[in-house]
């Protein structure tokens, strides 16, 4: 059996019951390493109303909680291991992405890896990206992303804290050159955070999806 295969059937928390989800945008929550899906799930009230927020739990059980891909100690990972995890991401948006007139990926941590990992894969599918406290993949020339296709329209809020004790600065410096090139990147640098998330920053947010995913 792949391990694909052996990943287990999606679990997510919604922000509506089933039948008060289609025609409004869709809100997508990805959280960190050795979490789970209620983590940012408290976000939902925080953020416009306008959407319906879905909140996936990563596949791949560790310690309390769960991971989208394996990571070792000096926190590296396998390429191979985050596109299967954006596959399995994807796989689950096919089925109930034709009930939302626009796609957004919000992801903290190892969970910006994953939202930006599935915007390369799928370039025109998201409305936007919200990455908080975390990266893009550094996958080399021949990943097989169709990085060539996001022309900087896309809009990308990149939240962080310089003092981030968590995402390296080889992977700050990957996703600064990254987001810059291939996003229409707004990028908001925080004091006293750290590796986590505060009320002006989700304020920001909030802003973010109501003029680039709302108004537009």
């Amino acid at each position: 059996m792949s391990q694909a295969t052996a990943f287990p059937a999606p679990v997510v928390l919604w922000s509506h019951e089933e039948g008060e989800r289609a025609g409004k945008p869709l809100l997508v929550l990805l959280h960190g390493y050795g979490s789970n899906e209620a983590d940012l799930f408290s976000l939902a009230g925080l953020l416009p109303e306008e959407f319906v927020v879905a909140s996936l739990r990563a596949p791949i059980p560790t310690g309390p909680g769960f991971t989208w891909f394996p990571l070792t100690a000096s926190i590296d990972y396998s390429l191979d291991a985050v596109k299967l995890a954006s596959d399995y991401a994807l796989a689950w948006l096919d089925t109930i992405k034709e009930d939302h007139p626009s796609v957004t990926l919000l992801g903290f941590s190892m969970g910006m890896a994953m939202a930006t990992t599935m915007l390369r894969q799928r370039p025109a599918d998201f409305a936007a990206v919200v990455g908080l406290s975390g990266f893009a993949v550094d996958a080399g020339a021949d990943a097989g992303f169709r990085d060539a296709e996001l022309d900087g329209t896309v809009p990308l809020f990149w939240g962080r804290d310089q003092q981030d004790p968590v995402i390296t600065p080889d992977k700050i410096d990957f996703t600064m050159g990254w987001v810059r090139k291939h996003t229409d990147l707004t990028k908001v640098l925080y004091t006293g955070m750290w590796h986590g998330i505060n009320q002006q920053e989700i304020g920001h947010v909030g802003e973010f999806l109501t003029h680039k995913v709302l108004d537009s």
